[in-house]
């Protein structure tokens, strides 16, 4: 409904989808013999997955990090944290959350003074830009009606003045979008992006610790987590964070910080897998280095501060991450 117009000054960089590959040379050690097909000549379990990152480098063959060596690869490798955003990162989620936004709005007949002829409704484009100028649901949708005026609804008759009225809006609308959401999750239609369990595996296998920290609802990320990379997994995270567990959004580097403290870890061996800029910046904010698994919606963004630029997490492997995030300093 809104314009792309009524937007904060633009973060949004005016080049064209990056094809940016970073080249990182790959870690020989602890790699496991193999017989020429292939097979590994050790044997063992490996942990479940979590998550996984962007393509680095399509040449050379991808190496497979060997579970018995974890725990000498964690103690010799930079990379001693791996965290992942989740929407944009794990799924490409956008669309889902604009969806379910929209039925809430319209189940509400949340109708703002700008247009009363018609309920709210957040067209592709507009959400687009909405979604990478401001992270979190609420803050969305109190900047939105700010700028439009605050909306007649189902929940008040007449627009809220108040600011205690005005939470109870946001709050309301917020937790029947959450719901939305989670009955689209439930749905089945939904898959990872490519790559993130795999690397996610690798690096449980090498013995580095995996987060996943997101600014989203606590209650639909679990939910996305559980169904998206497995309970098994998800249980066996060395860090969760939710929008709910820190007071300020990203691009607030909070959210990252205090992961470090959590997974006790340095900001400097911690890899931040994000999508967007406003959470690369969360990630430099908090002195962790970031590569970018961009999506349609942010593929034209400033990237220019991350260490790697990919489509996807289907090239990348655990050991071209060690050696990119070795290769550079992360300043204090």
């Amino acid at each position: 409904m809104g314009s792309s117009s009524l937007l904060p000054n633009p973060i949004l960089s005016p080049v064209s989808a990056p094809t940016y590959r970073c080249h990182a040379q790959r870690r020989l050690s602890g790699l496991p013999r193999r017989t020429q097909n292939g097979e590994r000549l050790y044997s063992g379990s490996v942990k479940q997955c979590r998550r996984t990152h962007p393509a680095l480098a399509k040449a050379a063959t991808p190496p497979v990090v060997a579970a018995a060596a974890g725990a000498a690869t964690a103690t010799s490798s930079p990379l001693h944290a791996l965290i992942f955003d989740c929407d944009g990162v794990i799924l490409e989620s956008e669309h889902l959350h604009r969806q379910a936004y929209n039925d809430t709005f319209a189940f509400f007949d949340v109708r703002c003074p700008s247009s009363p002829e018609e309920t709210v409704n957040w067209g592709l484009e507009f959400y687009d830009e909405l979604q990478n100028r401001i992270g979190g649901g609420k803050p969305k949708m109190r900047w939105y009606f700010g700028e439009k005026g605050w909306p007649s609804s189902t929940i008040f008759q007449t627009p809220p003045a108040s600011d205690s009225d005005r939470a109870t809006l946001i709050d309301a609308l917020q937790d029947w979008k959450t719901e939305r959401y989670k009955e689209i999750i439930r749905s089945g239609t939904v898959s990872p992006r490519p790559g993130v369990l795999r690397l996610m595996d690798e690096a449980i296998a090498a013995g580095i610790k995996v987060a996943v920290c997101s600014a989203a609802t606590k209650s639909s990320v679990i939910l996305c987590l559980e169904n998206l990379i497995g309970n098994e997994r998800f249980q066996g995270l060395d860090c969760f964070l939710a929008g709910d567990d820190v007071k300020e959004k990203k691009p607030d580097p909070s959210i990252y910080r205090t992961a470090a403290k959590k997974l006790n870890v340095q900001e400097k061996n911690c890899l931040v897998v994000e999508d967007s800029v406003i959470g690369l910046l969360a990630a430099k904010g908090a002195g962790m280095s970031c590569i970018v698994t961009y999506t349609s919606s942010t593929a034209s963004q400033d990237f220019s501060d991350a260490i790697g630029i990919y489509p996807d997490l289907s090239d990348v492997r655990l050991e071209e991450l060690e050696s990119l995030l070795g290769s550079i300093s992360v300043p204090k």
